[in-house]
């Protein structure tokens, strides 16, 4: 009986020690992911450059499983529904570019209770995100303001169209631009805003040429204002009359910028917003905080892109969108 039992607990240690018999906890723990969100602020094309860098850092690293939100909802409530439920669904980072900072604060704060967070292409520095990935605004506005000044040696009187003021992308901007402009003879009129809406967008424009019949400058802030200021100004029969400067490499903008009838475009790095925001939330999650900066922003530099270089720029813009 003693030898019967020796033999039973042998063999009971030798099936407990056995690798096949915690196959499936040992599989499920290895092929656990981690689970990463995009959140846009509107579902301009600007994004699909954007979503194209995500995409890479999920191939990079097979141990990230990315989720890529189009805001079809502009605003913060929108923005809120998305955040929401990524959150009750379990992921563990987000980067989010916030419509309104001031007022998403308490819920950026909220869901950093819940999951690490990012901002991206807009800060909300005020928040308890981890880090901000993306674009120096004011710099990008005061090369915007340069810009403007070579197109306008002389000075004259501009207007600018943006989306909404409340984005901080928005208000860096329009403060570059101001510090660019500051002691010389270029006269900001106003800012008009559209509330990401392109039909209004391009009324704002057509307004503003009414009105103010001696305009000298046209300068979008956000992606489509471009394209709506150069179909405006075409319809207007102001082509090449009224000089504009914008953002961002909308197809419409690009080939405005071709046309000589934009002077010049500053285009940002969205695919490296959302290939850097990937890689480095998944790096924090993993442990490793030592990719957040000090101060807790990682810039991408802005390239202004002219008639001379827009073809080279349009042929490696088509790459990351996947175009032949």
């Amino acid at each position: 009986m003693l030898h019967r039992l020796s033999w039973l607990s042998m063999a009971l240690a030798v099936m407990t020690l056995t690798p096949g018999c915690n196959k499936s906890e040992s599989s499920a723990t290895a092929q656990k992911k981690i689970r990463l969100a995009f959140v846009t602020n509107n579902s301009s094309d600007f994004w699909t450059i954007c979503r194209a860098g995500c995409n890479k850092a999920a191939e990079e690293n097979p141990n990230i499983d990315v989720d890529f939100q189009i805001l079809g909802d502009p605003t913060a409530a929108g923005q809120k529904r998305v955040l929401d439920d990524l959150l009750a669904r379990g992921v563990d980072g987000i980067a989010i570019s916030p419509v309104d900072p001031a007022n998403e604060t308490p819920m950026l704060n909220d869901a950093a209770a819940h999951a690490t967070i990012f901002c991206a292409d807009s800060d909300a520095p005020k928040s308890d995100r981890s880090c901000y990935i993306g674009t120096n605004n004011v710099d990008a506005g005061k090369q915007a303001g340069g810009l403007i000044k070579e197109t306008l040696p002389n000075g004259g009187k501009i207007m600018l169209f943006v989306g909404t003021l409340d984005a901080q992308n928005a208000k860096d901007r329009f403060e570059g631009v101001k510090e660019a402009l500051a002691g010389t003879n270029i006269q900001i009129i106003d800012v008009r805003t559209d509330e990401t809406d392109r039909t209004r967008a391009k009324a704002n424009v057509q307004d503003t040429l009414v009105k103010y019949p001696d305009v000298a400058c046209l300068v979008g802030l956000w992606s489509y204002n471009g394209p709506a200021i150069v179909n405006a100004v075409r319809d207007s029969g102001k082509a090449g009359q009224v000089k504009i400067v914008c953002f961002d490499e909308e197809d419409e903008t690009l080939a405005g910028v071709k046309s000589g009838d934009i002077y010049a475009t500053v285009v940002q790095q969205p695919f490296e917003f959302g290939h850097q925001s990937m890689i480095n939330l998944a790096k924090v999650i993993g442990g490793d905080k030592s990719v957040i900066p000090d101060t807790k922003q990682i810039f991408i530099p802005t390239i202004a892109i002219k008639k001379d270089n827009v073809d080279d720029f349009q042929t490696k813009l088509n790459k990351l969108r996947g175009r032949n």
